[in-house]
């Protein structure tokens, strides 16, 4: 499907069209369409996937979705929601919604010392179309509510005021449009080498290539349901991958790591006889099956049989080995006979490369014969339904290729054995896998927070869920026996739910392992030992013991914190207690994408204890959508954020808390008003005694969000307790010299400038890092300036390097207040 139904808004009266397109071979010629999943009555098959609506009724209102067919399969296309609204009804409300943001800790706002302030915020969502808008198949520029105004408010803080915008009123206008981007690293699965300058394709189209160090950016088209990306290696030593990478369709970038499988060394083959070659003997294992060559199934692409010397390498994927899963290809998925796009269970993949041992040119293969030991199904109901597919690596989708039927014993000492055979011809470089159809499914709901408090409004957008199915040993639930299949989601406001195989009868016939990562940061699974905590975890008990929740480090202490496993014991519906969530069954996609956040889910934290930010205009660094223009805005543009950092060393004997005050520096409009705050507490260095040092945000100077006049902000760093000056980077004071005018230094116990124009570097104590990710240019900038490089990445700290300031701190006599403590309790006066 190249192009799917969108959602839309109408009022009653007007008209609307629908579009859909799927290619292939051949190209499909009746499409269907449904609405709320009935076929719509009179002229139900078309030639052309359009479909028009004249004079809308409210009863019209619900799901849209097409079908197209030809003889060589169906394809069905996304659901798009169609709201009918009454004449003059508001799909907008002027009236905001509330939308708390945390304000700096010496300003408690009530009795109770709460900190969290009501910013308001405009929900993202569509407006009625303008009836002038002509009838296209293009994609319409759409209207969505937003903020039409903003007003600024001063908040009592510790004796000062401290300015914040809030939204005054919402209103409808023209819908943004970021840019959705996915980054991150391709690198071999065994020894973590990059990629270097490898193809990427997306589906048949190559779109560029891998960095020097595997870095890849790619930029998701318009309208794309699922982002299928290949990745090759140019020098042919790893296994193409083949991946259905997870994206936020609000914008932004979200970063993937991708792990490649090394291609097994070849085997030398005489072509005029006939062949064995084992798949999946590896440690130890009994083979799961054998590819049998008979004598004659080389070809050349002319269809000469090749009858000499060949170099065959296979390259098994053995789900037995938990390894192996994060360099899977594909979301192991294919279309049924309704279109629909339905989940597969692999026993295994393999890929081939045959090859003339002299020339070194491509061999294919006519007929061959493909062996599965029926011992290694281990589900007895799966015998009847194996088969062989190969993956089309433009769709990401597997296509049948056979059925796996009983035969005889194998030879010499397999006489015992049941095998499963099934035959292919290898035309063509792809990945042929050993699954079944697995019908079995639902879905799991899964919430990121910011911290352990797991307040609902501080939810994370833009984290990648992980779910690898797991086929548990009986008996021993923590030691898998295999994993079948895995899935990737991005969370959005209301979280993620992930598709996942869930048995009714046995809660532990099928577990699953899920992870979370955040711009390349794992973030933390609630624990399960030394105690289970229901209201810690998000789920109540009894169901909780039912699911068997335990975090990976359960038996373990010293293990990662960052993942759980839990049995996916499918709901009853005749109880009560499972009927509220975290699994739900597979029709009930919809109530678990909608669920309250007070319903069941499973949840993971980002640990931040220790770093806070505030902005005077609010924004939601996971959700691009939410920026505002304003000249006090810290990011100025949406589309690309530059993140700065500066580092600072502290010798003292405690980590301290160092914060950044940026104000209007050389802007007529902003000059002397606030942009924010940040503060961050310092970490020890391992091997300097009594010496810590922190990575301090601060706004980048530059072009504020009209692009007319540059800024550079007035930075003023100051950190807690009883701190002196004692050096200024030589390089980083020569460049301020060279470019005035010069913030006054005259307090020992901070540091000001004018924030740079330039990027500098590492050898001046200044990190910068621009990205279409905020919180990804933050963690690339924050892993250079621990590190003290401006091209590497630690999360160890080097205070001694690369560092701008440097204060020196002692234990203050008591009644005695520090700097850091007088900026708080009367700033105008510090």
């Amino acid at each position: 499907m190249v192009l799917h139904p969108s959602a839309k808004v109408r009022e009653a009266g007007q008209d609307v069209t629908f579009c859909c397109k799927a290619s292939g071979t051949p190209a499909p010629q009746k499409y269907y369409w449904y609405h709320n999943g009935t076929l719509r009555e009179g002229k139900a098959q078309r030639s052309s996937g359009r479909l028009e609506l004249r004079g809308l009724a409210p009863g019209q209102a619900g799901t849209y979705h097409c079908k197209a067919s030809s003889e060589a399969g169906a394809i069905r296309s996304a659901l798009a929601q169609l709201t009918v609204l009454a004449q003059g009804q508001q799909s907008c409300r002027a009236e905001p919604e509330p939308s708390l943001v945390e304000l700096p800790s010496e300003c408690p706002q009530d009795a109770s010392g709460s900190r969290y302030y009501n910013v308001g915020r405009c929900p993202a969502s569509p407006c009625p179309g303008d009836p002038a808008e002509p009838a296209g198949c293009g994609e319409e520029a759409g209207r969505c509510c937003g903020v039409r105004r903003m007003e600024l408010r001063q908040v009592p803080c510790a004796g000062s005021l401290l300015p914040v915008k809030v939204v005054a009123e919402c209103g409808c206008g023209p819908c943004a449009r970021p840019r959705v981007l996915v980054q991150g690293r391709v690198t071999a699965a065994d020894t973590g080498e990059p990629l270097r300058f490898g193809h990427i394709f997306l589906g048949g189209r190559k779109v560029g290539f891998t960095g020097y160090q595997g870095s890849f950016t790619i930029e998701v088209p318009p309208d794309t349901q699922r982002l299928v990306t290949r990745f090759v290696d140019g020098q042919q030593r790893l296994v193409d991958a083949v991946r259905v990478l997870p994206f936020d369709r609000r914008g932004g970038a979200v970063y993937q790591e991708v792990k490649m499988l090394r291609k097994k060394e070849p085997v030398e083959l005489d072509g005029g006889q006939s062949n064995a070659i084992p798949l999946g003997e590896a440690g130890g294992r009994e083979p799961v099956g054998e590819l049998v060559l008979p004598a004659g199934a080389f070809l050349r692409p002319s269809g000469e049989v090749f009858n000499g010397t060949v170099k065959a390498s296979v390259t098994f994927v053995d789900p037995r080995d938990m390894a192996t899963a994060s360099a899977a290809s594909s979301d192991l998925s294919f279309t049924n006979a309704e279109g629909e796009i339905v989940p597969l269970r692999t026993y295994g993949m393999f890929a081939v490369d045959f090859r003339e041992g002299e020339s070194g040119a491509a061999l294919q293969a006519g007929l061959v014969q493909v062996r599965m030991d029926a011992g290694q199904v281990w589900m007895p109901e799966h015998l009847q339904k194996m088969k062989l597919w190969s993956l089309n690596p433009e769709s990401g989708l597997w296509e049948e290729e056979g059925v796996l039927r009983p035969a005889g014993g194998g030879r010499k000492k397999r006489e015992e054995r049941t095998f499963l055979v099934g035959n292919l011809e290898i035309r063509e470089r792809r990945l042929f896998n050993l699954d079944v159809p697995e019908d079995r499914r639902c879905f799991v709901k899964v919430r990121a927070y910011s911290n352990e408090n797991f307040n609902p409004y501080e939810q994370l957008e833009g984290v990648v869920i992980s779910l690898i199915n797991l086929e548990p040993q009986p008996g021993f639930p923590s030691n898998p026996r295999a994993w079948g299949r895995f899935d990737s989601m991005v969370t959005g406001a209301n979280g993620a739910c992930l598709p996942a195989f869930c048995d009714a009868q046995r809660p532990d016939a099928y577990t699953a392992l899920v992870t979370a990562t955040l711009g390349g940061e794992e973030l933390e699974a609630v624990a399960s030992s030394p105690k289970l905590n229901p209201n810690a975890v998000g789920v109540a008990q009894p169901y909780l013991g039912k699911l068997g929740y335990r975090r990976s480090d359960h038996e373990d202490p010293a293990l990662k914190k960052t993942a759980f496993q839990i049995n996916v014991a499918k709901p009853d519906p005749n109880n009560v207690d499972e009927s509220n969530g975290p699994v739900y069954s597979y029709r009930s996609l919809r109530e678990c994408e909608e669920a309250p956040v007070s319903a069941n889910h499973l949840r993971f934290y980002r640990v931040e204890v220790d770093r806070y930010e505030y902005n005077v205009v609010p924004f939601k660094e996971s959700d691009v959508t939410s920026w505002t223009g304003d000249y006090l805005a810290w990011w100025p543009n949406p589309q690309e954020f530059r993140a700065c950092f500066i580092k600072v060393q502290l010798e003292g004997p405690q980590e301290y808390m160092v914060r950044s005050r940026n104000v209007g520096g050389s802007h007529p409009y902003t000059r002397g008003q606030l942009y924010g705050l940040r503060d961050s507490r310092s970490v020890r260095d391992p091997l300097l005694d009594n010496t810590s040092g922190a990575c301090v945000e601060f706004k980048c100077g530059g072009m504020l969000f009209d692009q007319s006049l540059a800024d550079r902000t007035l930075v003023s760093i100051v950190p807690q307790g009883s701190c002196r000056r004692t050096a200024i980077n030589g390089l980083l004071r020569d460049y301020l010299s060279r470019h005035p005018p010069l913030a006054d230094n005259n307090h020992t116990g901070a540091f000001s400038m004018l924030a740079p124009l330039d990027p500098l570097g590492h050898n001046y104590g200044i990190y910068t890092v621009t990205d279409q990710n905020p919180r990804l240019a933050k963690e690339i900038a924050i892993g250079r300036c621990f590190a003290g490089t401006s091209d590497g990445f630690s999360r160890e700290m080097r205070a001694g390097e690369g560092t701008a300031v440097t204060f020196s701190c002692q234990e203050r006599p008591p009644g005695r207040e520090s700097f850091f403590q007088r900026l708080l309790s009367a700033p105008a006066e510090a």
